[in-house]
Parts: structure tokens; C-alpha cells; sequence
């Protein structure tokens, strides 16, 4: 069967919205929810195939976080992290295992209550009225915080001084993003600020969490998609594929935007954007222009 043009368009647009969306706090899954609304990729391909390919194409972003964070997420070789001119120490090295372990313990709540209850979230919040509402309640919230922080003095200020105990807690805001619209990288970043780390921690270790979290639910959708009879086509194969790279490419971008961005700034302006769009869908749904 050869791939229709129209197909690669979609696909790319897919891997576009991914790559953006993924990094920055404005829910990824809620705008591919929106947007296969849209686009209807489940007419073409299946539902079985959207709900894999909602998860698998995080993939390509998550190479974006290893390439980008490569050295500083690596414990056995590479340049120091204070002096380029010499290799990390066995202090580096340990700190960076340490840190390993901390997002390890992170991970754990939202492993847990994933593989428990994957199918009842699917099932019951994977809709556009769900990621309306976490949408407009987490931009609230984004600005109700950063207005708190403004005469702040954060405690942490770098990735590798973040406690256990910090590193759990985090781990348990990340739950929420289990319901769409919520945003992996909203919650987290929310959750390490409410603990006063700055943004630059906030962000970072965001970013982290995401490798295991991610890997982990596309293996976990892949197991499920073939353990229930399914198979993938060429044209399925192609359409992940273009996803996957373009996504790939974009997260790139995006995540040394958002580090060089929150130097100056701080994500009032994302939580703004949030209730925008959340308003917006809102007058969508009154046309009909998105399903629920």
C-alpha cells in the first residue's frame, strides 16, 4: 500500500506538536488528543494504532534529552562538569549514579499506579474535555506559583544537591500527569518549585525523569498492542517512523530554547497560554470543530 501524501503531512505535524509540547509545560498528550480530533488518524489507522503512537513517538523526544544531557547524565566517561579541560572524578562520577538513583525514585509512584490503572485512565480521561480542564487548572496554577516565587530565594540551584526526599515528591506530582492535558513536565516542574528549587533544577530534572518514565510506558504500550493481536503495517511503520524523527529533531530545539529561556524568565507566560487554549477549545467544541 503506498503512503499517502496527506499521511507524511499528518505525521510530521505529529512530530512537530510533539517535539514542542513535549518540553515545554503545555501538555503534550492534550494537544495530540486535540489534534487527532482534528486530523482523525484513527480513521486511517486504527484506534489500537493512535494509542500507540501517542506514547511511541515520545521516543524520538527522549533521544533529544540523552543527546542533549549526555555528559552530564553519563557516570562513566566524558569531560567534567566543572572544567572541560579535564575528566570527571570519581566525586562526578558518584554524584552523577546518585542522581541516577534519585530519578529512579522519582519514577517509582507513577510506574506503580501506571501499570494498575493504564487501562482506566485510557478508557475514562483520555478525552478533550479532560484536557480542557487541566489545561486552564494547571495554567492557573503556573501563575499563582510563579507570582509566589517572585521574591523567593530558591534553595537548590543545582541538579545534583536535589535530596531523596525532594526527588520522591517530585515523583509523586508526576502522578497527576497521568491524566491528559495535564503535562509530564508542568507537574514535575511544579512540584520541584513548590520545594524551592529554581527553574533551571525544575527543568532539568524534569527533563530526566522523562527517559525512564517514557521508555517505560512505549514499552508498555507496545506489549499491549501486540498481546491483544495487533500488528503493524507498512504504511503504521512509516507514519511512527516520520513521527518519531521529526519529533526527534524539534525536542532538540526546544529544550536548549526553554534552558536559555528561563534564564531571563519565568512559565507565567505558558500557564497564560494554557487557559488561552483551554478557552479556545472550549469555543471549538461549541462549533463542533473538536469531538469530546
Amino acid at each position: 500500500m503506498i503512503v499517502k501524501l496527506l499521511d507524511i503531512i499528518k505525521a510530521i505535524l505529529f512530530g512537530i506538536v510533539e517535539g514542542i509540547t513535549e518540553w515545554l509545560p503545555v501538555s503534550s498528550t492534550g494537544h495530540m488528543i486535540i489534534l487527532e480530533s482534528i486530523f482523525d488518524v484513527k480513521e486511517s489507522y486504527g484506534e489500537a494504532f493512535w494509542n500507540l503512537f501517542l506514547v511511541v513517538i515520545q521516543l524520538g523526544a527522549i533521544l533529544a534529552v540523552i543527546i542533549c544531557f549526555f555528559n552530564k547524565l553519563n557516570p562513566f566517561f566524558g569531560k567534567s562538569l566543572v572544567d572541560n579541560n579535564k575528566k570527571k572524578d570519581k566525586n562526578e562520577k558518584n554524584q552523577i549514579w546518585l542522581l541516577w538513583c534519585k530519578v529512579l525514585i522519582a519514577c517509582l509512584p507513577s510506574a506503580i499506579i501506571g501499570l494498575l490503572f493504564d487501562d482506566l485512565l485510557d478508557k475514562y480521561l483520555y478525552n478533550s474535555i479532560t484536557v480542557i480542564i487541566t489545561l486552564i487548572l494547571y495554567g492557573i496554577l503556573f501563575i499563582i506559583i510563579e507570582k509566589r516565587n517572585e521574591k523567593t530565594v530558591f534553595k537548590t540551584t543545582n541538579t545534583y544537591d536535589l535530596s531523596f526526599k525532594n526527588a520522591l515528591f517530585i515523583g509523586c506530582f508526576q502522578l497527576l500527569a497521568l491524566i491528559p492535558g495535564t503535562s509530564r513536565s508542568g507537574v514535575t516542574i511544579l512540584g520541584a518549585m513548590l520545594l524551592l528549587c529554581d527553574r533551571k533544577v525544575a527543568s532539568e530534572f524534569s527533563f530526566y525523569l522523562s527517559i525512564p518514565v517514557m521508555f517505560g510506558a512505549s514499552l508498555l504500550k507496545s506489549i499491549k498492542y501486540f498481546i491483544s493481536g495487533n500488528t503493524l503495517i507498512l504504511n503504521q511503520y512509516i507514519f511512527l517512523a516520520i513521527g518519531l524523527i521529526v519529533a526527534f529533531a524539534i525536542s532538540l530545539l526546544v529544550i536548549k530554547f526553554l534552558l536559555s529561556y528561563i534564564k531571563k524568565h519565568d512559565f507565567k507566560v505558558f500557564g497564560y497560554y494554557r487557559i488561552i487554549l483551554g478557552i479556545v477549545l472550549i469555543f471549538l467544541f461549541a462549533f463542533n470543530v473538536v469531538k469530546v
